[in-house]
């Protein structure tokens, strides 16, 4: 009985914790809605100097005590030097790739500032210069990924080498936009493909009818709508639903053969999905490789620098993002101390 009034205090102790943080986190949302309308800042970050940096401190931290003064002066030499053959050589005679980060979820609500990134790497981008895309999206719904693709359309449009990189998975709609670039690379088992259309949706109308409820749908057009959640499906309704269906498809279709001629489009456009390793063989993608490693590569040739449109890091931003990663963490930690008393208890 004690140990069960125990478990009992701490599940409430942990209970009340949660919530406290998380009516934080809802005052510090409401406060920050007021600065919406503000400004995105552009962040750049020059990952060159940022690989540099974290070589030295490995260099340093792993020398002997006696080596590390002359190792922070080779370093001062070595910077010397660069700074030298820069003046000489001119800052703007060196390539530039420009990364990009796209996470894509249903709605693909990344968009706006994907494309407000793009418009800003388009009015300074020469045409030596590249674009990188990291790219992780299972796909969601059709216009918006649409929207999302033709943001990466706008790329070539303007005449500069685009590559997307895959590290998880680019399916369906996330396809779509990995179409567009000049080069895709997917990690081995990145999933790839699902070039198809999906839609679902539930009828409840004969449970409203068992309970004498009537639903009343009144439209102007025949095709207004097809199928419903509410009112009774009809065959004809079916019918025109799935040719719609079938119309997206064959435009999803063409939009990919378009960017992919050498692709077999009618054998992989069956909404099925591959590894990067056999999307390889199929056309899929052009080569096989993580984005980190790609960016290493291009670091031997070019300054590579990530860029990022964000609302400015406040003060409250950050407090934010802090409550929220420690509501995760309290909730992440309640449910494994549940699940370990379960398991005592056996």
């Amino acid at each position: 009985m004690s140990e069960w009034i125990a478990e009992m205090g701490t599940f409430l102790l942990q209970t009340t914790i949660v919530m406290v943080l998380l009516g934080l986190a809802l005052l510090v949302v409401l406060r920050g809605k007021g600065a919406q309308g503000r400004d995105l800042k552009l962040y750049i970050e020059p990952l060159n100097e940022q690989r540099l940096a974290r070589k030295r401190r490995l260099k340093a931290a792993s020398s002997e005590p006696g080596a590390r003064k002359r190792l922070i002066k080779a370093f001062r030499r070595e910077d010397k030097r660069r700074q030298k053959a820069a003046r000489q050589d001119g800052e703007q005679s060196a390539t530039r790739v420009w990364v990009l980060d796209f996470q894509g979820d249903l709605k693909a609500s990344q968009t706006e500032h994907f494309s407000q990134e793009i418009s800003a790497i388009i009015d300074v981008a020469t045409a030596d210069d590249e674009v990188v895309v990291r790219l992780e999206s299972a796909g969601g719904l059709v216009h918006a990924y649409g929207l999302a693709a033709a943001q990466l359309d706008r790329l070539r449009n303007a005449g500069l080498s685009t590559t997307v990189c895959i590290d998880k998975v680019a399916a369906s709609g996330g396809y779509m936009m990995a179409c567009t670039a000049h080069h895709v690379k997917a990690a081995p088992f990145a999933v790839i493909g699902s070039i198809g259309v999906v839609a679902q949706v539930p009828n409840v109308h004969r449970l409203l009818k068992r309970h004498d409820i009537d639903v009343e749908l009144l439209t102007a057009g025949k095709y207004k709508r097809t199928l419903t959640v509410l009112g009774e499906n009809t065959e004809e309704g079916r019918t025109k639903f799935l040719e719609d269906l079938d119309n997206t498809h064959q435009l999803f279709k063409r939009y990919v053969s378009d960017h992919r001629p050498q692709m077999d489009i009618d054998t992989l456009a069956t909404g099925e999905i591959w590894y990067g390793s056999e999307a390889v063989d199929n056309h899929l993608v052009d080569s096989l490789g993580t984005s980190e490693a790609y960016l290493v590569e291009r670091m031997r040739q070019a300054k590579v620098y990530s860029v990022k449109l964000e609302r400015p890091r406040t003060m409250g931003r950050r407090l934010g993002m802090a409550v929220s990663a420690g509501v995760e963490s309290a909730m992440l930690k309640a449910m494994s101390m549940l699940e370990a008393s379960s398991w005592q208890r056996r």
